[in-house]
């Protein structure tokens, strides 16, 4: 099956329509779960006030008919547990009033924070968490959206943040809740859901990002999320890794505006090592911003036009980027108003 029919066979089955994506970690109970185990603990804490209520109903004493009976014994458990009682029946002994002191008096406050908590977990909490991630997302502005927190995914962020990105700047997009967990330890803003849906995507403030990078396990799931990016924002950068050679073009055709192959750049520098063993690792230095070398793309100033690019001080500048036109250093170009240079800079 070709890439293009296993990328529109995927978008197929994986259609959904547009729902909320907090930006928080997944609990490690579903909520039926959490509910089920905390009416199992109210109906322990009645058990074990009911047990010693009947055992020891002779320290207790009813107003009405003088007896005390097994339903009565759940009457003023339940009604002592949820609230004070209404003297209908009431301890007498020693014995019977320190354990209503003690241990119901306890259990009622105990009852009552789980009735509050549970109320806040499936009542407030989500309109709370609504409420937050609709504030992240409105601040969320020229940020990096990353898809995927594999290997390749989890460098591409700390590289951000080693060359001076804040960690709330990038967002994380994996459905892998274990890797949300550890970018969102991390300081990252994280997204659980799938990057080929459009509303994951859109959760994600792919509107007003500055920059996609996708790298996904799979070649037919990175191009659906190219496609759906650059549909959703058509001039944001989009960066997307390759596995197989022959997928590259058809990925910068989907919308990508640069696409790597880790595998054949991984070759390239592990032949150069054989006999360039320096230079070599003066391209990993170039490439990452923890050493001393930093190779950036920048704007030309308006103090620079009018200069050759050997003429800039302050960095070594390698190509300058007029358009689709990409000139060398030794062709000494005259830099011009909306040039890029490519240049090498001391990394912070």
């Amino acid at each position: 099956m070709s890439l293009r029919a296993a990328a529109a066979q995927r978008r197929l089955s994986l259609e959904k329509a547009d729902r909320f994506h907090p930006l928080r970690r997944r609990a490690s109970l579903r909520p039926w779960q959490s509910l089920l185990v905390r009416v199992a603990l109210v109906l322990a804490l009645m058990g074990v006030a009911l047990a010693v209520h009947w055992f020891d109903r002779d320290g207790l004493r009813d107003n009405i008919d003088g007896q005390i009976s097994f339903i009565d014994a759940i009457y003023f458990t339940t009604i002592t547990i949820t609230t004070v009682g209404y003297g209908d029946i009431v301890p007498i002994s020693d014995q019977a009033k320190l354990f209503e002191s003690f241990v119901v008096t306890p259990i009622r406050v105990f009852v009552w924070l789980i009735f509050l908590g549970t109320a806040y977990d499936f009542v407030f909490r989500n309109s709370i968490d609504r409420i937050r991630s609709a504030m992240i997302r409105n601040s969320l502005k020229n940020h990096t959206i990353i898809c995927g927190y594999g290997a390749g995914g989890t460098f591409a962020a700390r590289e951000l943040v080693a060359g001076g990105a804040k960690a709330d700047s990038i967002v994380i997009v994996d459905p892998d809740p274990l890797r949300i967990a550890a970018a969102t330890a991390e300081g990252f803003s994280a997204i659980e859901g799938d990057a080929t849906h459009n509303s994951v995507l859109k959760a994600a403030r792919i509107g007003t990002a500055c920059a996609v990078l996708v790298s996904t396990s799979r070649d037919d799931a990175t191009a659906l999320v190219v496609l759906s990016a650059r549909q959703l924002n058509p001039h944001v950068q989009i960066s997307a890794t390759a596995r197989l050679e022959e997928n590259e073009d058809l990925l910068a055709q989907a919308g990508a505006n640069v696409v790597l192959n880790p595998i054949r750049m991984g070759g390239h520098m592990l032949a150069r090592a054989a006999a360039d063993r320096h230079a070599v690792d003066t391209l990993a230095d170039l490439a990452s911003a923890d050493h001393g070398l930093l190779l950036r793309e920048r704007p030309a100033r308006p103090a620079e036009i009018g200069q050759r690019l050997d003429q800039i001080t302050g960095s070594v500048a390698l190509k300058l980027v007029r358009g689709e036109e990409t000139l060398g250093f030794w062709e000494n170009p005259v830099i011009m108003a909306g040039d890029g240079i490519v240049e090498v800079i001391q990394a912070p």
